[in-house]
């Protein structure tokens, strides 16, 4: 394996949980009182944690058997050209320029993205957008691990 990185939410996002889960708890106090409060702040607590910790789980690796993203796996042999995306280009090409069958694996709060074509007419997917915080170091990876196979 020669690039790992694990899309985890910013701690901003852990903070606007926090406040969340706390304004919940005194809404819920000031209505039905301390106990049911403290029950529905573990509650909300726990549903945001989960989701938080579920949403920042993804995963973009670069390993012998291709490229991963999330649970997806796109095979060295239908992997084609490499674009690098900074902010502003993975807005554009996650947006107005997107094509609809694209395979996107984003993360709002990670500004830079890898585009890999794929090279498989079978597949419905003309490419893949993968978010990256270092997408200049993944797509030297990418790039490194389809050379051999190339040559």
């Amino acid at each position: 394996m020669t690039y790992r990185e694990r899309l985890r939410v910013p701690a901003n996002w852990w903070v606007t949980g926090l406040f969340f889960a706390v304004s919940f708890v005194t809404a819920v106090g000031f209505y039905a009182g301390p106990l049911v409060a403290l029950v529905a702040g573990a509650v909300t607590a726990a549903a945001i944690t989960a989701a938080l910790l579920r949403y920042g789980q993804v995963v973009v690796a670069v390993e012998e058997d291709g490229l991963h993203a999330g649970d997806a796996l796109l095979e060295w042999a239908y992997v084609g050209a490499v674009t690098v995306h900074d902010r502003a280009s993975t807005r554009r090409r996650s947006g107005p320029e997107a094509d609809h069958d694209a395979w996107l694996v984003l993360r709002g709060y990670v500004p830079g993205a890898v585009e890999v074509a794929v090279d498989d007419p079978a597949d419905p997917h003309p490419y893949w957008l993968v978010s990256s915080r270092r997408p200049a170091e993944l797509a030297r990876a990418i790039e490194a691990a389809i050379s051999p196979s190339r040559t």
